[in-house]
């Protein structure tokens, strides 16, 4: 076993050094288990790809390594009508092959982010126009107050519209439909790092911009980062080990005392702004993969809380996750505006109530559903789902487990072809309501929304458009709390944990951990 482990690390120390330029003074290497889904900036609204987007793109708004909102591509923003802002943009600044920035990139962004294939239009569903005042100048109009465009805004990165005219890439790419476009594997903007080779699920190599206006002490910024994928763990934490990497995004939690004890390393560990929890299609007549027909077992509420009821979240965080998780009791984390600790607190684990539930709701024995789950996107995903399944088994639940590729994982659940299955969510606006719009509200054609379970509730559809433009913050924090009580009563979601984040570096570098796990590669500096 140990020599089949360091030959995938020497297979990949190897893949690494051809990617490496001789000339290099500062090369940062690093790895996680998933490569991004697309280097188009608006097809998938997934963590780990809007984080590579954001390397060689800038939003107009930034949030610093504290997630505080900062200058971006705009220098400031305000409110001109109740429906109306303004935002001066930073004059200079070209993308890298030179182009200028102007408004015309912001208009044309803006409206590529609500065109078709785009899973962002949830970010900017209120706004009705982007005018161009003059080159420096914008107005977004939007159809209603939106006090959270600005907090929206920094998860919308700015492309070139010459660049994408050019390429034909005028359109997001449709991920779910596998449309291929010239936006997959290549990008322009006005980032910190130019992409330069971008093969995926092998390499992506980004050179530094030494133009980048954002530069603040850059000279100790990496020159060249090179991410390579590497799925299987054991060769991950060999790699950082020996020096192969300077950077793991994701150690395993069996090996984070490990990583701790290595004297050539340093970990940094934080609680993540992300929740992981199982959704349940409940909307469906009758489930696909069920040996139940003519009815849906989803569709009763007492079989959702059966399942909840069913898992030993304690047994999950200590054995699975070695006590790296937070137990949840609703589907966003501290951090978020609207969290509490009363909508947080978890249903008792009671497998004997969960069998009653099941009885009650006419399925004395059970029934048979298949469980997607992914097994290279959230912190052990695969082991936790395969610890969900024996769970459930006790009380009737059969379950069929199938783990892919988060590359396979999310076009199913986006195509609604998934009875059951496990998602993460992270709060990039860290206000509630981009939980309620993506997971909560009813998904209507055509929308980014993210509910994929068929759940409904008039009443919290209101609240959610009614919070999207209230002013007033006592009023809003009324209705957000009221919004929350809902969907943690209707149980649309099983919420398992809040995820806890480690970052393994080598000593040579240091850079902020960030509770969003999206790292900022142009903060690392190398020591001296």
């Amino acid at each position: 076993m140990r020599t089949k482990i360091w030959t995938a690390g020497l297979v990949l120390c190897a893949a690494m050094a051809l990617a490496w330029p001789a000339d290099a003074k500062n090369v940062l290497r690093w790895s996680s288990q998933g490569d991004a889904l697309t280097m188009d900036p608006y097809s998938q609204n997934e963590g780990p790809t809007t984080a590579m987007a954001m390397h060689v793109h800038d939003p107009l708004i930034r949030r610093n390594a504290k997630l505080e909102m900062i200058p971006g591509l705009a220098t400031s923003w305000k409110v001109v009508t109740p429906t109306s802002w303004e935002f001066k943009l930073r004059p200079g600044v070209k993308f890298h092959d030179g182009t200028p920035f102007t408004a015309d990139d912001v208009v044309f962004s803006l409206n590529r982010v609500k065109g078709p294939g785009s899973d962002f239009k949830s970010y900017i569903a209120t706004v009705t126009e982007v005018k161009k005042i003059d080159d420096t100048t914008v107005h977004i109009v939007t159809a209603k107050p939106t006090p959270l465009l600005a907090a929206n805004l920094t998860s919308v990165a700015i492309m070139s519209k010459a660049w994408a005219e050019k390429h034909n890439a005028v359109k997001a790419q449709d991920f779910k439909a596998k449309e291929e476009t010239y936006s997959v594997r290549n990008a322009m903007g006005t980032g910190p790092y130019v992409l330069k080779i971008r093969e995926p699920d092998v390499r992506t190599v980004m050179e530094k911009n030494p133009n980048w206006w954002g530069w603040d002490n850059g000279n100790d910024a990496p020159d060249e980062i090179v991410y390579s994928p590497v799925k299987n763990a054991a060769t991950r934490v060999a790699a950082i080990l020996s020096g192969e990497l300077d950077f793991l995004l994701d150690p395993p939690v069996q090996d984070i005392a490990r990583l701790k004890a290595a004297p050539s390393l340093h970990l940094k560990e934080t609680n993540q702004i992300r929740t992981i929890f199982l959704g349940m299609d409940q909307a469906r007549s009758e489930l696909r993969s069920s040996d139940v027909k003519g009815k849906n077992p989803f569709a009763d509420k007492r079989v959702r809380q059966a399942v909840y009821q069913a898992l030993d979240i304690d047994a999950i965080k200590s054995k699975v996750m070695r006590g790296n998780a937070i137990p949840a009791g609703m589907i966003t984390s501290p951090g978020v505006h609207g969290y509490t600790k009363e909508h947080d607190t978890r249903l008792k684990y009671d497998p004997a109530a969960a069998k009653k539930l099941l009885a009650d709701a006419g399925y004395p024995n059970g029934f048979s559903v298949k469980l997607d789950c992914p097994n290279d996107r959230y912190v052990n995903d695969e082991g936790i789902c395969q610890a969900v399944v024996p769970m459930l088994g006790r009380v009737g639940i059969k379950v069929q487990l199938e783990t892919q590729s988060k590359t396979l994982h999310f076009p199913k659940i986006q195509r609604g072809e998934s009875d059951f299955y496990m998602l993460g969510w992270g709060v990039p606006t860290l206000d509630s309501h981009y939980v309620f719009s993506f997971l909560g509200a009813t998904a209507t054609p055509g929308s980014s929304s993210w509910n994929f379970t068929g759940y409904s509730n008039k009443r919290l559809d209101q609240l959610s458009e009614a919070m999207d433009e209230e002013l007033d913050s006592a009023k809003r924090d009324v209705m957000v709390a009221e919004a929350w009580v809902l969907l943690n009563s209707d149980m649309p979601y099983t919420p398992l944990h809040h995820q806890v984040i480690a970052w393994a570096m080598s000593k040579k570098i240091d850079m902020p951990i960030i509770p969003n796990d999206s790292p900022q590669l142009w903060l690392a500096r190398f020591g001296k």
